[in-house]
């Protein structure tokens, strides 16, 4: 008899941390950062390269920690050996043992969350760039980490998320979808969509369009933060 089964096991994770160096304390008191975002990156990218742009956004109020998938794999894989100068991506998931693998992802992001948090109840930021898009969404749909803002930045939420359930836990998350104006993987009519089915799902949501492509990069993103910062 073949039969399948799971054994939860122990992985080591890797992520990066953009944030100024600590200042002096002053009068006694260390420096802290007032928010913290947690940012996802999308297919095939790995942490380090997909912080880049962030840099543009951490500083003093805003601690950035970039998550990478825990499932790595050649990206250019020809079917030869893969030598020194092979390029190596990362991914939140495919579709084999699909619940597995979102439950572990999910208790990732919660334990990241809790370790670089700087301070208790500082206000979390969810952020997604299209396949990270769906992780943020599932993310802040299931995960016990409070999540102040949601933020899928070429991508939308996760197909298969039932918002009837996690409406609830949504209602009070600021969600925003961000989309390249020359974006061709997202265009105005499916963002148009994800919003009315969370609307009907008594979800708010909204979307914000940038000149630009599918990417993340920092001039659209200090635009979206400056934006942001003016509505708080």
């Amino acid at each position: 008899m073949i039969s399948e089964h799971h054994l939860r096991v122990g992985r080591t994770a890797r992520y990066v941390l953009l944030e100024d160096a600590p200042d002096e304390p002053a009068n006694g008191e260390p420096s802290h950062h007032a928010e913290l975002w947690v940012a996802c990156h999308g297919y095939r990218q790995l942490a380090r390269y997909f912080a880049r742009p962030f840099a543009s956004i951490a500083g003093p109020g805003r601690r950035v920690a970039v998550p990478e998938g825990l499932s790595r794999f050649y990206v250019d894989d020809d079917g030869g050996a893969h030598g020194p100068d092979a390029r190596v991506g990362a991914t939140w998931m495919t579709r084999e043992d699909r619940e597995a693998e979102i439950g572990d992802y999910v208790a990732y992001l919660d334990a990241l969350a809790a370790r670089v948090a700087p301070a208790q109840g500082a206000p979390v930021t969810a952020f997604g760039f299209s396949q990270g898009a769906a992780t943020a969404s599932r993310w802040a749909a299931y995960g016990e980490t409070e999540i102040d803002r949601l933020i899928l930045w070429g991508g939308l939420p996760a197909h298969d998320l039932d918002f009837s359930a996690a409406g609830p836990r949504l209602a009070h998350v600021d969600i925003l979808i961000a989309r390249g104006a020359a974006d061709p993987y997202l265009g105005p009519e499916a963002v148009g969509r994800a919003l009315e089915t969370m609307h009907e799902a008594g979800v708010p949501a909204r979307s914000w369009t940038y000149e630009g492509g599918h990417k993340v990069d920092a001039e659209s993103l200090s635009a979206l933060v400056t934006e942001l910062s003016g509505e708080s």
